[in-house]
Protein backbone atom coordinates (compact mmCIF):
# COMPACT_ATOMS: atom_id res chain seq x y z
CA UNK A 1 0.00 0.00 0.00
CA UNK A 2 1.61 3.29 -1.25
CA UNK A 3 2.50 5.87 1.60
CA UNK A 4 0.88 9.23 1.44
CA UNK A 5 2.82 12.17 0.61
CA UNK A 6 5.41 13.81 2.75
CA UNK A 7 3.87 17.53 1.76
CA UNK A 8 2.21 18.88 -0.92
CA UNK A 9 3.29 21.91 -3.03
CA UNK A 10 2.09 24.63 -4.93
CA UNK A 11 3.96 26.40 -7.28
CA UNK A 12 2.08 29.98 -8.97
CA UNK A 13 3.29 31.96 -11.53
CA UNK A 14 1.49 34.55 -13.60
CA UNK A 15 0.57 32.42 -16.57
CA UNK A 16 1.46 29.03 -14.86
CA UNK A 17 3.07 28.30 -18.60
CA UNK A 18 6.77 28.37 -18.00
CA UNK A 19 8.47 28.52 -13.99
CA UNK A 20 5.73 27.12 -12.26
CA UNK A 21 5.45 24.07 -14.88
CA UNK A 22 9.05 23.54 -15.03
CA UNK A 23 9.07 23.35 -11.17
CA UNK A 24 6.29 21.31 -10.81
CA UNK A 25 7.90 19.13 -13.61
CA UNK A 26 10.83 18.77 -11.62
CA UNK A 27 9.53 18.17 -8.30
CA UNK A 28 6.95 15.39 -9.66
CA UNK A 29 10.17 13.73 -11.53
CA UNK A 30 12.48 13.76 -8.56
CA UNK A 31 10.22 13.10 -5.72
CA UNK A 32 7.63 11.13 -7.19
CA UNK A 33 4.67 10.04 -4.74
CA UNK A 34 6.76 11.15 -1.97
CA UNK A 35 4.99 15.07 -2.79
CA UNK A 36 1.98 16.18 -3.72
CA UNK A 37 2.16 18.62 -6.67
CA UNK A 38 0.42 21.54 -7.75
CA UNK A 39 0.81 24.32 -10.21
CA UNK A 40 -1.18 27.38 -10.99
CA UNK A 41 -1.56 30.94 -12.36
CA UNK A 42 -3.12 34.51 -11.25
CA UNK A 43 -3.97 34.53 -14.79
CA UNK A 44 -3.15 31.42 -16.96
CA UNK A 45 -1.41 31.34 -20.35
CA UNK A 46 -3.69 29.15 -23.21
CA UNK A 47 -0.74 26.71 -23.23
CA UNK A 48 2.75 26.08 -21.54
CA UNK A 49 5.72 27.83 -23.26
CA UNK A 50 7.20 25.87 -25.94
CA UNK A 51 10.84 26.71 -25.05
CA UNK A 52 9.90 25.62 -21.40
CA UNK A 53 9.17 21.95 -23.06
CA UNK A 54 11.59 21.75 -24.79
CA UNK A 55 14.43 22.93 -21.87
CA UNK A 56 12.58 20.65 -19.78
CA UNK A 57 12.91 17.49 -22.43
CA UNK A 58 16.54 17.96 -22.61
CA UNK A 59 16.91 16.97 -19.23
CA UNK A 60 14.26 14.03 -19.23
CA UNK A 61 11.22 15.39 -18.11
CA UNK A 62 8.34 15.38 -20.04
CA UNK A 63 5.55 18.83 -19.21
CA UNK A 64 4.50 19.03 -23.40
CA UNK A 65 0.74 17.38 -22.18
CA UNK A 66 0.08 20.12 -18.97
CA UNK A 67 -1.94 22.89 -19.57
CA UNK A 68 -2.02 26.09 -17.33
CA UNK A 69 -4.32 26.28 -14.44
CA UNK A 70 -6.13 29.02 -12.50
CA UNK A 71 -5.38 29.68 -9.07
CA UNK A 72 -7.65 28.84 -6.70
CA UNK A 73 -8.04 29.74 -3.07
CA UNK A 74 -8.85 25.39 -2.60
CA UNK A 75 -5.18 24.78 -3.96
CA UNK A 76 -3.56 27.50 -1.81
CA UNK A 77 -5.59 25.42 1.38
CA UNK A 78 -4.74 22.44 0.49
CA UNK A 79 -1.24 22.78 0.04
CA UNK A 80 1.69 22.35 2.56
CA UNK A 81 4.02 24.87 0.97
CA UNK A 82 3.27 27.83 -1.77
CA UNK A 83 5.95 28.84 -3.90
CA UNK A 84 5.38 31.62 -5.61
CA UNK A 85 7.62 32.92 -8.56
CA UNK A 86 6.29 36.92 -9.75
CA UNK A 87 2.29 35.96 -9.01
CA UNK A 88 1.86 39.64 -7.86
CA UNK A 89 -0.75 40.27 -5.51
CA UNK A 90 -3.09 37.39 -6.20
CA UNK A 91 -1.66 35.16 -4.56
CA UNK A 92 -4.13 34.07 -1.11
CA UNK A 93 -1.96 33.79 2.00
CA UNK A 94 -3.53 31.29 5.46
CA UNK A 95 -2.17 30.60 8.18
CA UNK A 96 -0.20 27.61 9.04
CA UNK A 97 1.15 27.31 5.14
CA UNK A 98 4.99 28.09 4.34
CA UNK A 99 4.80 30.27 1.75
CA UNK A 100 8.33 30.97 -0.47
CA UNK A 101 9.55 33.37 -2.70
CA UNK A 102 11.21 32.48 -5.79
CA UNK A 103 12.79 35.06 -7.80
CA UNK A 104 13.00 33.85 -10.95
CA UNK A 105 13.59 35.34 -14.81
CA UNK A 106 10.29 35.05 -16.35
CA UNK A 107 11.05 32.80 -19.73
CA UNK A 108 7.70 34.29 -21.56
CA UNK A 109 8.79 34.97 -25.27
CA UNK A 110 12.50 33.99 -24.98
CA UNK A 111 14.11 31.24 -27.00
CA UNK A 112 14.95 27.36 -25.17
CA UNK A 113 18.50 29.14 -24.88
CA UNK A 114 17.32 31.98 -22.18
CA UNK A 115 15.33 29.30 -20.89
CA UNK A 116 18.47 26.40 -19.90
CA UNK A 117 19.80 29.21 -17.01
CA UNK A 118 15.86 29.52 -15.42
CA UNK A 119 15.29 26.25 -16.11
CA UNK A 120 18.42 24.82 -14.26
CA UNK A 121 18.24 27.50 -11.07
CA UNK A 122 14.60 25.90 -10.71
CA UNK A 123 16.14 22.39 -10.58
CA UNK A 124 18.49 23.23 -8.08
CA UNK A 125 15.60 25.55 -5.91
CA UNK A 126 13.63 22.05 -5.99
CA UNK A 127 16.27 19.95 -5.17
CA UNK A 128 16.82 21.93 -1.62
CA UNK A 129 13.07 21.98 -1.48
CA UNK A 130 13.21 18.23 -1.33
CA UNK A 131 15.81 18.24 1.22
CA UNK A 132 13.90 20.77 3.16
CA UNK A 133 10.80 18.30 3.21
CA UNK A 134 13.07 15.14 3.77
CA UNK A 135 14.26 16.66 6.54
CA UNK A 136 10.77 16.96 8.35
CA UNK A 137 8.98 19.76 10.16
CA UNK A 138 11.49 19.94 12.85
CA UNK A 139 14.46 21.34 10.46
Amino acid sequence: MPSSPLASVLFVCVHNAGRSQMAAGFLSHLAGDRVEVRSAGSLPGDRVNPAAVEAMREVGVDIAGRKPKVLTTEAVQASDYVITMGCGDACPVFPGKKYLDWALADPAGKGVEAVRPIRDEIRERVEALIAEIDAGPEA
